[in-house]
């Protein structure tokens, strides 16, 4: 699928404040570390991840989302009335019902014209509502639409901690479907996309293919749908399968994009979804795509579902990792196995979003810590 009308205008981000470290997780986990004998730093060791980052305790999923919706909106000092779709896209929400899109629709002012719903699509939620927004915008149905999503991991994190520590039959090889839990991050994220005659930014989404693959799907599952900001959810998966599965997907909807005209050549950078080391290496590599030219974020902000490929996209941009005029391929994969993978090219780095003192110095070394 090619695109002659979209532009992403701009991008909102917002960050929890609490940073959380793979070494306070496994101080948490010393029962379970000292029965099993598992040496501290293992975590870190086999993700990359050193860090994450949770919401303050009560924060509803709609509260991060309006103000990353709202920052992407006054950079691009677009008007609210003129956004004809809004899409809630993250796996965590507010409630089973309305619509978590309602607050954040009803907080921004927007139209009472406007599409608004939820969309669920596990880490491929905010990709996915890009692609609806931007085919509504190609068919000439709206002018602009916003996709946004908050993924909050503090319950999943703890209630993974406490399942782990309360069953003393487990060994070292049972325990291996939960530790994808204790990757996962917070954040907040937020893409507005307009009709080509209303961009201020020149930033055009030009190509987009998606795959689905769904014999894989029982390969990463949460427990039955718990929706609501306390719910306490556990998940189960098979980390090495559903490595080399996803890769797998990966590898041949990577192979669809280049079939819609491009060579490896004209990538000029690339983000992946946000999993962790092991991921990224074994995919760049399958893909023939140089690792130096990469932009991650797992290893600060973890593994943050729906919003991690935007957020790593938002501060590779930021940053100047990713410089004007580039082109950049958007390499998304989610569970179920799923995979939608997009291309687009840069004029203005539009994006805001409020960094901390620990985020800037993430940021800071970024460019040579990636590459």
């Amino acid at each position: 699928m090619k695109f002659q009308r979209v532009a992403i205008e701009s991008i909102g981000f917002t960050l929890p404040e609490n940073v959380v470290t793979s070494l306070q997780i496994e101080q948490q986990l010393a029962p379970t570390y000292e029965r099993l004998r598992l040496p501290e730093g293992r975590l870190e060791l086999m993700s990359g991840i050193s860090q994450r980052r949770f919401w303050n305790p009560g924060t509803p999923i709609s509260t991060p989302s309006i103000e990353s919706a709202r920052r992407a909106l006054e950079l691009a000092e677009f008007p609210a009335e003129h956004v004809g779709c809004l899409i809630h896209a993250s796996v965590c929400r507010d409630y089973l019902e309305p619509a978590t899109a309602c607050r954040v629709h009803s907080q921004l002012g927007l139209s009472s014209n406007c599409w608004v719903y939820d969309l669920s699509n596990a880490c491929l939620g905010l990709m996915s509502g890009m692609v609806q927004i931007a085919t509504l915008i190609e068919q000439g149905a709206i002018r602009a639409g916003i996709v946004v999503g908050t993924e909050s991991a503090r319950n999943l994190v703890e209630s993974t901690i406490a399942a782990l520590n309360a069953d003393t039959s487990l060994t070292r090889q049972t325990i291996k479907p939960s530790f994808a839990s204790l990757t996962i991050g917070s954040g907040s994220c937020a893409i507005l996309l307009v009709d080509r005659d209303l961009s201020q930014s020149g930033n055009w989404l030009t190509s987009c293919v998606s795959r689905a693959e769904t014999a894989h799907h029982g390969l990463c599952q949460s427990d039955t749908d718990q929706a609501g900001h306390a719910m306490q959810p556990l998940m189960q998966t098979d980390s090495e399968q559903l490595l080399h599965a996803g890769v797998g997907v990966g590898k041949r909807t990577f192979d669809e994009l280049l079939s819609e005209g491009l060579t490896r050549d004209e990538i000029d950078y690339t983000i992946c979804h946000q999993v962790g080391s092991a991921h990224r290496k074994l995919m760049l590599d399958e893909l023939g795509l140089p690792t130096q030219r990469d932009y991650s974020t797992f290893s600060w902000l973890g593994n943050s579902g729906s919003v991690a490929l935007p957020t790593a996209l938002a501060m590779g941009l930021r940053s100047g990792f990713v410089p004007m005029g580039s082109q950049t391929a958007l390499l998304g994969i989610g569970s179920g196995i799923n995979s939608i993978m997009m291309t687009a090219q840069w004029q203005t780095a539009a994006v805001a979003g409020e960094l901390d003192e620990v985020a800037e110095q993430h940021l800071e070394g970024s460019v040579s810590l990636t590459r």
